[in-house]
This record gives C-alpha cells, sequence and structure tokens, in this order.
C-alpha cells in the first residue's frame, strides 16, 4: 500500500489527503497541536516511526522567518529515509518582483524573504532526487477572493500593470499526484492567465451581485504590511515545464472558472 506522511496538514495538504485516501492510500501528517486525526510535530517517536515506514513524504510547512521547523527538527531522518518520493510545497514568492515578466524554473532565486529562499534550497539539496512545487497564490472553497467580498476587506487597488498568478488547490494536488509518475526536479504549479487583483474583485463582485469596492490608492486602502507587500511585486509564473513532463493541466486554467467553484 502507498503511505504518505505530509508535514503540516493545512489548506493545500489536507485537499491533497482527502485525493489520496479516496484512492486507498495510508495517509498520515502532522499538525502542531495533534488535533483529531494527526501526529503531533514534536512527537518525534511517532513521526520517525510514520517516516520509517511512509514510500511518500511531503512538507508543506512554511518557514517562521528564521528557519525551517521541518528541516530543523527531521531533515537528518528525512535524507535518509526509505521513501522513494519526497517533495515540499514552495513559493513562488522566491522569485522576488520581475516587473511583470514572465519566469520559468530556471529564473534566479532573488525574493524579498530570505527565509523562503533558503527552505527552497535547502529541500532541494537534501536528497539525490526531490520534488519541489513552487506555488503562486493559492485559493478554493472557503479561502477565495468570494469571501473577501463577501466580508467587505476586497480593494481594488489603482496600480495598473500589477499582474500575478495564482492555482486552484485542487490543481495542486493535481500536480502533486501526477509527479509520482514524473521525473524530480523544480515545476511551478500555476493557472495560464495571470491577471490583476482588480479583476478576480470584479468577476467575483459579478458572481454574487455585489457591488464593486471604490477605486484606491495603496495609501487609502489603509492595507496591512502584509497586504501592501503584495502589491511590491510584480510577475507571471510560467507552468509549461508541469505540463511538459508531468502531463498536468490545470483544471481550472483561469481565475473564472476558479473561483466559479468557490461559489
Amino acid at each position: 500500500m502507498s503511505n504518505m506522511l505530509i508535514f503540516g496538514m493545512g489548506y493545500a495538504a489536507s485537499r491533497l489527503a482527502e485525493r489520496l485516501l479516496a484512492r486507498g492510500w495510508d495517509v498520515g501528517g502532522t499538525t502542531r497541536d495533534g488535533r483529531t486525526g494527526t501526529i503531533p510535530f514534536e512527537n518525534k517517536g511517532l513521526v520517525l516511526e510514520r517516516l520509517r515506514s511512509a514510500t511518500h513524504i511531503l512538507s508543506s510547512v512554511p518557514p517562521d522567518g528564521t528557519f525551517d521547523p521541518v528541516l530543523a527538527s527531521y531533515g537528518d531522518a528525512i535524507a535518509v529515509a526509505p521513501a522513494t518520493w519526497v517533495g515540499y510545497l514552495s513559493s513562488a514568492g522566491v522569485y522576488g518582483d520581475t516587473g511583470g515578466a514572465w519566469v520559468d524554473e530556471g529564473a534566479p532565486v532573488k525574493g524579498r524573504r530570505a527565509d523562503r529562499n533558503a527552505a527552497d534550497a535547502a529541500w532541494c539539496t537534501l536528497r539525490g532526487t526531490f520534488y519541489n512545487f513552487r506555488l503562486p497564490g493559492i485559493y478554493g472553497p472557503g479561502r477565495s477572493m468570494l469571501d473577501r467580498i463577501r466580508a467587505g476587506t476586497a480593494h481594488r487597488i489603482d496600480l495598473p500593470g500589477q499582474v500575478f498568478s495564482r492555482i486552484h488547490v485542487d490543481d495542486i494536488a493535481d500536480g502533486v499526484i501526477a509527479s509520482f509518475a514524473g521525473p524530480p526536479g523544480t515545476y511551478n504549479l500555476a493557472d495560464d492567465e495571470p491577471v490583476h487583483r482588480n479583476r478576480l474583485i470584479e468577476w467575483g463582485c459579478a458572481l454574487l451581485g455585489a457591488p464593486l469596492p471604490p477605486l484606491q490608492s495603496l495609501d487609502d486602502a489603509g492595507l496591512s504590511p502584509a497586504a501592501r507587500a503584495f502589491y511590491s511585486e510584480n510577475r507571471r509564473v510560467a507552468n509549461g515545464k508541469a505540463k511538459r513532463l508531468l502531463g498536468w493541466t490545470p483544471r481550472y486554467p483561469s481565475y473564472r472558472e476558479g473561483l466559479v467553484t468557490c461559489v
């Protein structure tokens, strides 16, 4: 039986786990608090036991500002684990700002977060064969622009030329599963149509029959530092490698198809 150990049973990883369980896999995952059905991250005995029996290992845990907690606690064990497949959900943020240009997996790593850059590099050199998935903004049911529109927290920003890529949570699961039969390496998983964030808001308001938020400047919008930092980067993430080598195609090629599933 195929046996997956997932570090960090968050939004995307839980969606993948559901898909694998439906296929008859044995799936175990860690959380900080060891909530129902998961393993407490700090319980090294249980985690190491699962590592010894896992055929597949995935980490979705982001670095905490200074280091990668999974590598710090279990990196040595993962490096020599008998699993035939090991992967990491990284971030397309490692590419940094490209002024709206397309980036593929050969682009330099120069993101504004040094901890993310370091974690991405450390995972890629942990084992001889490895699968690294660089993801842009993740959305899906319960976590999309529609939820922000409903909550009144969606802001249309007057910043022409700013674009970003995104990926539906189900397309992440599809990409990871496709890689089980594909060659190791780094892969961008993104949709086909990078656009300005305002386009998502406009489409979402049309779907919900909600009024459009006013168009504001960055300063007038009163965004949090994290939200404001989003607009400091401008890039298009290319997904051609995953299509060519993994046979993966996003089932939601743009925000339009993807947001409809979130209504």
